[in-house]
């Protein structure tokens, strides 16, 4: 098999190979990475992790049917929920790969004036880039399905229906995949087609943080439709027929067999959205590769300032006021560190919009419990850890001589103002959101000592969080593969789980016992005085530096020398 693959490969044209290899690796942007990265192995991380998740969901599914055999009803049930389940997390997470990588198959200026000169035909940069992106894609679905999809077909319909159960899955999961894909591709298409490029450029930013906000809030908010009746009910025909999710959960269960004559019509509607969708991405795509090309070119990417005044706030003095507007603008201007952001800002309104559904769905106020305290606290830990991993992103390599020769104040003074970013940035966003979503909850003395208590651990997370930074934000190469991404994301994530659920007890006791909470106060707050004591004087002796460079090892040939027997 692999000797086929070569040969195929072999056969394609050698620009379509060599292009297909760097759009590939161009997941991530070259220009901020460290000279020793490497890039194939944070890809295979990035399948690490769902493969992961796959594995869990496998396990899951074999630990659900432990012990006596379910009746049939809850069989179907089970079956049901994890077809619905299953095709909502794939189309989220191809949502989310389509919006982190929102231009990746559009040319952008670095192609078009590098590859223009080459005899390299357009429709040759067109299909690479479709090969990468769908490559990504692929790894994706693969990743993510390759344990889940056997499991679940083996337990639901055991081995003679998993013949046409698991090639209903897989069918499925690809025709998702592709339908979503092909409409973010067809929305971002039209925009490029119909806007001028500098337009253009300002609105897409706009879209990729629209459609983060809009994948995550129909995955959390939508309502689920579990009972065979409720399909059929013609009060719920309005939810199915703007679902997707429903769509393609009747186009399974045609394929599988088991889809009722009545929702014949909703498996259609998957049909013609998968058609549309497709069309509209290859259409958008060849105008696209046709007439913006020389767009790229003679336009300017960025629009020349309107005249007046032009004011900025001020954060302390001049250090700390330009680092704080570097930091917000990097974000604001940059695509890369827009999107790396937006992944964790993801989980923080992922948990944000499951507490707003807890929310709506009650009536009258609500107490306040550890139902609250948990998620407020994960959200706070999730914006900070997600502006630290940002930070050491450059926002250009070739411009870090300026930062490296303009050093003139003490690396105290740096650490200093990114604490402040880092507070402006992540901890104060966090602490109002989750200040929001407690108005309905009850007594209001308890909701503000709650409050108060998350503003010093976002303190002390943001401390933590500097502990041997010694960088100023944005300006230090990036070294993807140093570290083991699956191990260190999902260690973390099991770790900050046990200490939300075990903190979220005692806060909550400590709320109603004046004593207990003021002894709560006095050990944050000692506990981000001796931090920032510690930072403060690390920095002291610290040096700036803006190369992130390997770890060397060390190998011993063991060399040593025996001692020599004294002599007379």
């Amino acid at each position: 098999m692999r000797r086929l693959i070569g040969k195929f490969v072999q056969i394609l044209p050698l620009e379509f190979r060599v292009l297909y290899r760097q759009f590939l690796l161009r997941a991530i942007d070259l220009e901020a990475l460290s000279i020793h990265a490497n890039v194939t192995r944070f890809l295979g991380q990035f399948a690490g992790l769902l493969i992961m998740y796959s594995c869990i969901q496998a396990v899951a599914a074999f630990m659900a049917t432990l012990g006596t055999p379910p009746p049939p009803a809850a069989m179907a049930d089970l079956a049901r929920h994890t077809e619905q389940s299953a095709i909502e997390i794939m189309m989220l997470v191809v949502g989310l790969i389509a919006v982190v990588s929102w231009d990746a198959i559009f040319p952008d200026r670095r192609d078009v004036m590098v590859l223009s000169p080459l005899p390299i035909a357009p429709r040759t940069l067109l299909f690479a880039k479709i090969a990468a992106s769908a490559a990504i894609i692929g790894i994706a679905i693969l990743a993510l399905n390759c344990a889940s999809s056997f499991a679940w077909s083996l337990i639901l319909e055991g081995f003679p229906g998993a013949l046409r159960f698991l090639p209903a899955w897989w069918c499925t999961m690809l025709a998702a995949s592709a339908f979503l894909y092909g409409s973010v591709l067809t929305v971002q298409g039209l925009s490029a087609l119909l806007l001028p490029r500098r337009v253009f450029l300002r609105v897409s930013a706009i879209l990729q943080l629209a459609g983060f906000g809009l994948f995550l809030g129909v995955y959390f908010l939508e309502p689920s439709v579990l009972i065979p009746g409720l399909f059929t009910s013609a009060e719920n025909h309005w939810l199915l027929a703007c679902s997707p999710t429903y769509w393609f959960f009747a186009f399974f269960n045609q394929l599988n067999g088991t889809l009722p004559t009545q929702l014949n019509w909703l498996a259609a509607r998957a049909w013609i959205g998968l058609s549309i969708a497709v069309s509209g991405a290859a259409a958008s795509l060849l105008l696209c590769y046709m007439r913006t090309m020389k767009k790229i070119v003679e336009e300017p990417d960025l629009i020349p300032g309107a005249g007046g005044s032009h004011w900025s706030p001020r954060f302390g003095g001049p250090l700390q006021t330009a680092i704080v507007l570097f930091s917000f603008r990097s974000l604001a201007r940059s695509r890369q560190h827009r999107v790396i952001f937006a992944f964790y800002l993801s989980i923080v309104f992922a948990i944000a919009l499951s507490l707003l559904k807890v929310i709506l769905s009650t009536t009258g106020p609500i107490p306040l419990s550890s139902a609250l305290i948990i998620p407020t606290v994960l959200m706070m830990c999730f914006a900070v850890i997600g502006l630290r991993n940002v930070f050491p992103l450059p926002i250009s390599l070739t411009a870090n001589w300026i930062l490296r020769i303009t050093q003139l104040r003490p690396t105290q003074n740096y650490l200093a103002a990114t604490r402040s970013s880092m507070l402006l940035l992540a901890v104060g966003p966090a602490w109002l959101l989750s200040a929001s979503l407690s108005l309905r909850y009850t007594p209001w003395q308890h909701v503000a000592e709650h409050l108060l208590v998350l503003a010093l651990l976002g303190l002390i997370f943001a401390e933590l969080s500097l502990i041997g930074f010694y960088k100023v934000p944005f300006t230090c190469s990036y070294l993807p593969g140093k570290s083991n991404i699956q191990f260190a994301f999902w260690g973390f994530v099991i770790v900050l789980l046990i200490l939300a659920i075990s903190f979220a007890p005692f806060e909550y006791a400590a709320l109603s016992n004046a004593f207990s909470y003021s002894l709560l106060i006095f050990e944050l707050a000692a506990a981000e005085a001796a931090l920032i004591a510690i930072n403060r004087h690390r920095a002291k002796s610290a040096v700036l530096y803006f190369e992130e460079p390997p770890e060397e090892p060390i190998t011993s040939l063991n060399l040593i020398l025996a001692p020599r027997p004294p002599t007379d």
